[in-house]
């Protein structure tokens, strides 16, 4: 475990020196924070690592306009006069979230299952074996599974992933948390100081969440992860609750949820689409896998959301869909497409069938609702 510079308790004055940083690789490396700032440019792509260096033409020159606001984000640090304090802050996410990005490049093409639950469950525990359980099932169907890389539920993702399909993020905390066994030392695990940058990556990297019963840590990401989705910061994911065979760790949540908040009005009836519950292992990881059985993935052009799909979908089906999702078309309809101009940076997709409309961006739980809907076009 990479551990931060030590507190020095006899203060003087200091002239300007490199930040030092340990960024998950376990080694430290004198950088300026404008050299930081340079490198964020490793592993900032969403496609293969190979092929950001080899970019030209419009995207080459949108990735140099991003790494020139960064330069200028740095240099406008010293003409504020910011605190060492602040500029600390701003060093460490940067060092860690381009480190991270690294790491996460030569994967991006895999999906990935992040699995949150409680760092405090013993072998013994029927939820750790359900964890267990979880991890074995979703590398079978050739995915990674990404946890805190502790122990207790953590531990048993990436014993039933195995260490070849498991990525960690671990804390640092003031008190040691030593990564599991079985990630120890992987060159897919990083060791991350802040919560918020830990909780970026768990989110961003992922294609599915699954919650195991945990403490404030977990209900604390369970629902970040629900409010990201809600208000559309998060392309939308399958969300699952798993508790033990017959517990009702989540039922008792739900339960919560429906009468504080959904009778209250504070949230909308279709956003209880956003999540699903279930005690059983198989439900969790078809519930996974179904809900890209038909969608691919979504992505904005301007107005203009682009839903991207494994199959074609026929006139009647598109048809129903019109007339189910009206509510949430700005104007015009749902239409089919092949790939807009706009996204001729991700020549991979090009092939996939697509469904374009303006969508209202505030109805996400009917969103939710439009996606089973193609996915239960395919029964399969």
């Amino acid at each position: 475990m990479s551990r931060g510079p030590r507190r020095r308790t006899n203060r003087k004055p200091e002239t300007p020196r490199p930040v030092v940083s340990h960024d998950g690789s376990g080694h430290a490396e004198p950088v300026s924070a404008a050299h930081a700032a340079a490198n964020l440019q490793t592993g900032a792509s969403s496609g293969p690592p190979a092929a950001t260096s080899n970019r030209h033409g419009p995207t080459r020159r949108r990735i140099d306009d991003l790494i020139e606001q960064i330069h200028q984000s740095a240099d406008k640090l010293a003409q504020d006069d910011s605190s060492r304090g602040d500029l600390k802050i701003l060093a460490r996410t940067m060092l860690e979230l381009r480190y991270a990005f690294k790491v996460f490049a030569p994967y991006r093409s895999k999906r990935k299952a992040t699995v949150f639950g409680s760092a405090r469950t013993t072998p013994g525990d029927p939820c750790y074996q359900q964890a267990v359980a979880l991890g074995r099932l979703m590398a079978e169907a050739g995915w990674l599974v990404v946890t805190g890389a502790a122990s207790g539920i953590m531990e048993a993702g990436h014993i039933g992933a195995g260490r070849e399909n498991s990525m960690g993020l671990n804390i640092m905390l003031p008190f040691e948390q030593e990564a599991n066994r079985v990630i120890a030392d992987d060159p897919k695990l990083v060791h991350m100081k802040y919560f918020f940058t830990r909780k970026l990556m768990f989110v961003k990297e992922c294609h599915a969440i699954c919650l195991l019963p945990g403490g404030f840590g977990t209900l604390d990401e369970g629902m970040e992860v629900l409010t990201l989705i809600q208000t559309g910061k998060r392309d939308m994911i399958p969300v699952v609750f798993l508790d033990e065979p017959g517990g009702s760790f989540w039922r008792d949540f739900e339960q919560f949820i429906r009468r504080r908040l959904l009778d209250r009005g504070m949230i909308a009836p279709a956003d209880m689409s956003l999540f699903r519950l279930t005690d059983n292992v198989e439900e969790a990881v078809g519930e996974i896998l179904g809900f890209f059985r038909v969608y691919h993935s979504m992505r904005y052009v301007h107005e203009r959301l682009v839903l991207r799909l494994s199959r074609p979908i026929d006139d009647e089906q598109l048809d129903a869909i019109n007339r189910e999702f009206s509510d949430i078309v700005v104007r015009g309809g749902i239409v089919r497409s092949g790939p807009l101009a706009e996204e001729r940076d991700e020549p991979e997709l090009a092939h996939l069938p697509r469904l374009v409309f303006h969508f209202n961006r505030y109805d996400q739980g009917r969103l939710r609702q439009l996606i089973d809907r193609l996915n239960a076009a395919d029964p399969k």
